[in-house]
């Protein structure tokens, strides 16, 4: 790791925990989390977006936007998923849509079945939070990132780095 790395990350997760402390709808605190997280991969690295995935799930329990904690570690794969797919296919379209897809997946799958296979109740509203809205959230982040990743990539590509 060097210091462009940290410190790009940084910025991109503070930015990311300031949408978090919002605390608007998940549409839209969702979406621009999953849109930070292949921000961070499409720009500073797969690591980069990774690291902002595992961070997200603990500093939104810690906020008050995760009432479950049980789902955090849950989510930290699922962010993990989505920015491993979208940074190892080298059509960053496709990438984007298989990682919103499997997030998805793995998120409902783990609030439908796995958590109650350790006899938890998961309310209806957990349930809800982590099935269908995070495959739109996903989505929807993923297109924001697209663009602005080509925006961002086409900036660090004629500015002078020191």
């Amino acid at each position: 790791m060097n210091v462009k790395f940290l410190t790009r990350t940084a910025v991109l997760l503070a930015i990311t925990l300031i949408f978090q402390f919002l605390k608007m709808p998940q549409l839209i605190t969702g979406s621009i989390v999953n849109a930070m997280l292949l921000i961070a991969a499409g720009t500073v690295g797969m690591w980069s977006g990774v690291i902002i995935g595992l961070l997200t799930p603990v500093i939104a329990f810690l906020v008050g936007i995760i009432g479950f904690p049980l789902m955090i570690p849950f989510i930290m794969v699922g962010n993990g998923l989505y920015v491993i797919l979208f940074s190892t296919q080298k059509n960053k379209v496709i990438g984007m849509i298989v990682g919103a897809v499997v997030k998805f997946i793995w998120l409902a799958l783990s609030v439908k079945y796995i958590i109650q296979l350790f006899n938890v109740k998961v309310p209806l509203k957990i349930v809800q939070a982590f099935t269908f809205p995070q495959l739109i959230t996903a989505l929807i982040g993923g297109i924001v990132a697209l663009i602005i990743t080509a925006f961002l990539q086409n900036y660090f590509k004629t500015a002078k780095e020191g």
